[in-house]
């Protein structure tokens, strides 16, 4: 009940933020979850006899986000130089024996939780960046659900038993059939609004069948992206990252399929 309570309350609060925020606000909230998860991690770093300099990580976050709004064709060389940034500060304030780990978990830290959640506000900029936000976020949340009751019901081939002892393939082949449902439904709701002049939710600028294959993808990449963060919390020997979202653990644990969904939804826009 609690984890339904959380998402029936931020679920309307983000999808009003993607459809009526300006661009700084949006950016502003996603460099607060960012900050958010890389604490956590931070937190399951330390736990691998790494300590990675909390304040310098989360300021060097914060500057790469500062750094996209401003210049977002220079976020290449803006993380390039933070990365360096980092490695010196844990070159003479780290503890010689602990330089590698300090260094190595700074730098994973600014790239996995930094690098790339920058791929949503790019989203959100592009000629129909709403409809490509909401089509990640029904993607992950929609196959999220659905592997969860899908494997309850009829989960008895374990996934990834070593990584995350209740997932089932059953599950997985649930998480992709439930995003292509919805990703269905959405451009359904997409077609009739456009009879409406309501562009924000606009699909057309593809076929169909292609926005499927495109769902399939993401869903695996945030099936994979579950299993990473599950990966690094079982090498940390912990449950969840974090305590703050009740029913969902921390920050991290309620982002980290997005870690790995929203960079490949970006670089198929790219690519297109």
């Amino acid at each position: 009940m609690k984890r339904v309570v959380t998402a029936l309350i931020l679920a309307p609060v983000v999808l009003a933020l993607v459809f009526l925020g300006p661009k700084w606000l949006i950016a502003l909230a996603i460099t607060v979850v960012a900050v958010l998860a890389a604490w956590e991690f931070m937190g399951l770093a330390e736990r691998c006899a790494a300590h990675p300099p909390r304040i310098a990580v989360v300021v060097a976050i914060v500057l790469l986000f500062w750094g996209n709004f401003q210049w977002p064709d220079q976020t290449a060389w803006i993380f390039g130089l933070l990365s360096i940034g980092l490695l010196v500060y844990c070159t003479f304030l780290s503890p010689l024996e602990r330089m590698l780990a300090d260094a190595a978990s700074s730098i994973f830290c600014l790239f996995y939780v930094g690098l790339t959640l920058l791929a949503l506000p790019m989203l959100r900029e592009q000629p129909n960046g709403p409809a490509l936000v909401v089509f990640l976020l029904c993607i992950v949340w929609s196959g999220d659900i659905a592997a969860m009751y899908v494997g309850r019901a009829w989960g008895r081939h374990k996934l990834a038993p070593h990584l995350s002892p209740n997932k089932t393939w059953e599950g997985a082949i649930g998480s992709v059939a439930g995003s292509l449902l919805v990703t269905g439904l959405l451009l359904w709701l997409g077609s009739q609004l456009s009879q409406w002049n309501y562009a924000k939710l606009s699909f057309s600028d593809e076929v169909w069948w292609n926005w499927l294959v495109l769902a399939a993808v993401v869903n695996v990449a945030a099936q994979v992206g579950d299993l990473a963060e599950s990966a690094l919390k079982r090498s940390a020997g912990v449950k969840d990252s974090g305590t703050l979202l009740p029913g969902h653990g921390g920050m991290l644990d309620r982002i980290d399929a997005l870690l790995l969904a929203a960079p490949l939804l970006w670089y198929a826009q790219v690519i297109r």
